[in-house]
């Protein structure tokens, strides 16, 4: 009977290159760490701060996602409120109001504006919501709101300044010299202000501010001022008399101080002329009641 032999030529085969395939590995790995042993080498760390450092990375992230799961969850919320609880409950409330700035404007409604907030937790004091309510107030041109621990509100308020009265139907208005209306005034409180009048005048006011310092020998004896079909202004002085101004802030000027000069040439001020007419470029026309009406030139002469 014949014997059948099994050969082990291909599992040895097999098992050699398997050896081969893990010695490489082997080899792969030690390479591998020697490479990353190399790096750290090269950091100036010691062993002992990395291993801290990874662990402040690991715990930094642990945190972070924790921060973000709870805002989902809407816990931050529910944790300001818990504080802002325990701030009140140890005094840390608003009990105080410190107001500073205030010369002419009424500070009872800046008190009123700030006790609003009475009583509640420091933390929860809505600062710019405050700002942005005095903000709103005529007289207030900016304010700056801080908290002062334990229980004061601190208010530094920057008043506008009054500049001039804007004549209105039945009634006068302080205004600055951006034409924001102020308060209502009266006649008594109003005299020695300028006047200004006319449709939409309150809107040029800046305008003639840097009209009248063009002439700042006419600038103190001008008293009133009527902005005429939202185009030009006519000017009122102490003596009275109106100077008809042209069109145009370049051709106001000028004619306001050709003005000037010839008032230093011939003393217009004062004199019988109830009107000074400078519309037409280089010439002023002059109405004297119960006269015709005469021509002055450009150079003074008639």
């Amino acid at each position: 009977m014949a014997t059948k032999v099994r050969r082990k030529g291909q599992g040895v085969r097999r098992s050699a290159a398997a050896q081969n395939r893990a010695a490489k590995a082997r080899q792969v790995r030690k390479q591998g760490r020697g490479v990353i042993d190399a790096g750290m080498a090269l950091l100036p760390f010691t062993d002992e701060q990395l291993q801290r450092i990874f662990l402040a990375v690991i715990l930094g992230g642990a945190v972070a996602l924790a921060w973000f799961v709870a805002s989902l969850a809407g816990v931050p919320a529910m944790a300001r409120a818990e504080i802002a609880t325990l701030a009140s409950d140890a005094g840390f409330e608003v009990r105080r109001v410190r107001v500073s700035g205030i010369d002419r404007m009424n500070q009872n409604k800046v008190y009123e504006a700030a006790y609003g907030q009475r009583e509640t937790p420091m933390p929860q004091v809505d600062l710019e919501a405050l700002r942005m309510q005095l903000l709103e107030m005529s007289w207030v041109k900016d304010a700056r709101v801080s908290r002062q621990l334990p229980d004061t509100i601190v208010i530094d308020i920057v008043e506008r300044k009054p500049h001039a009265v804007l004549a209105k139907p039945g009634r006068l208005v302080l205004i600055d010299p951006e034409g924001v209306e102020l308060e209502p005034i009266t006649q008594a409180n109003a005299k020695g202000m300028l006047r200004v009048s006319g449709p939409g005048a309150a809107r040029q006011v800046a305008d003639l501010r840097g009209l009248l310092d063009a002439a700042p020998a006419l600038k103190e004896q001008v008293v009133a001022a009527e902005w005429v079909g939202n185009r030009r202004w006519n000017l009122t002085f102490r003596t009275d008399q109106v100077l008809a101004l042209p069109q145009g802030d370049d051709e106001a000027a000028t004619a306001l101080i050709n003005f000037a000069r010839l008032d230093g040439q011939n003393r217009l001020l004062g004199g019988k002329v109830a009107t000074f007419d400078m519309r037409v470029p280089e010439r002023v026309y002059m109405r004297i009641p119960g006269r015709d009406q005469q021509l002055l030139d450009g150079e003074g002469t008639r």
